[in-house]
């Protein structure tokens, strides 16, 4: 088996901007909020981070600040992932140099990939890479899955050691588990499936509800691998309400309203996503409420 990034509970964390970039003391604030509870990892620039808007300059900045900030308390996972491989390379390239601890790599979206394509361009990620790669398949954003014959030839890899599956499909999930063995680590991107992935075998969960509830959300790995399988069920199934409010609009805008709302900066968007409707506002903040989030 190789080297796990992480096992538990890793914030896809939002990142806060005013119309004049990003807010850095407020990113820092909300890295020791979650930090304090009690996050097992951390990842910067995902694409619930708005990657796709951020400057070439901004993504390796907030990743480099996110290093800096949390100074080895946990695992920062850099988000690297485009849709041109030169730009992929040169991401992954400075977040190895500037100290990320791995490497997470959406698929390419629009252009895609055939699997052929994939295996070639995860490739060279991992190659050029000097941390650890997790790849990361989200066919609903992306038009573009990893389909388990091809995962499994990537796991073959030394540096790609884990699949973050955002994929809904546990069909897939089996079958990928099946022919990767021990080869490298699954995590849940589905925090509606965090648990029923766990029970076949994930090591956790990259989760965009972290944001809002970590110490939940925390609580319910833990409680899982500790072997209380109905107490970490009980919290998957408490925290529905919440997830399905988080994701009634694209992501990141509900994420972004919910942390806004928890004194988190400011609820600044960048186009072309748009501000949450009033309706599914209520709704969040009502879902936040019944969990306790002060809001």
């Amino acid at each position: 088996m190789k080297n796990t990034v992480f096992k538990g509970m890793a914030t896809a964390m939002i990142t806060p901007m005013t119309p004049h970039g990003v807010d850095y003391p407020t990113l820092a604030r909300f890295i020791e909020f979650q930090l304090e509870k009690g996050i097992n990892a951390l990842v910067a620039v995902g694409t619930t981070g708005e990657s796709a808007t951020l400057s070439a300059e901004e993504r390796k900045d907030v990743i480099r600040f996110t290093v800096k900030q949390v100074n080895g308390r946990v695992p920062v996972i850099a988000g690297c992932g485009t849709n041109n491989t030169a730009h992929v390379l040169d991401f992954t390239k400075a977040a190895c140099d500037d100290g990320a601890d791995a490497i997470l790599c959406v698929t390419p979206y629009y252009n895609k990939a055939t699997q052929k394509g994939l295996i070639a361009h995860y490739t060279a990620v991992a190659d050029a890479s000097e941390k650890p790669v997790i790849l990361y398949s989200v066919p609903s954003r992306t038009g573009c899955n990893i389909l388990p014959d091809t995962v499994a030839a990537l796991a073959e890899h030394p540096r790609i050691v884990g699949l973050k599956d955002a994929t809904g499909n546990m069909d897939q999930l089996v079958e990928t588990i099946a022919k990767c063995g021990d080869k490298l680590d699954i995590y849940s991107g589905e925090d509606s499936l965090t648990v029923p992935m766990m029970s076949m075998g994930a090591a956790g969960c990259i989760s965009v509800l972290s944001n809002v509830v970590p110490d939940m959300a925390v609580s319910m790995c833990d409680k899982f691998f500790a072997g209380d399988i109905a107490g970490a069920a009980a919290l998957q199934c408490k925290m529905l309400p919440l997830i399905r409010a988080l994701f009634c609009e694209v992501n990141p805008i509900p994420a972004k309203a919910a942390v806004a709302a928890m004194g988190f900066g400011e609820e600044y968007l960048r186009m072309p996503l748009s501000y949450l409707e009033d309706g599914n506002r209520e709704n969040l903040l009502k879902q936040m409420r019944a969990l306790g989030v002060q809001v």
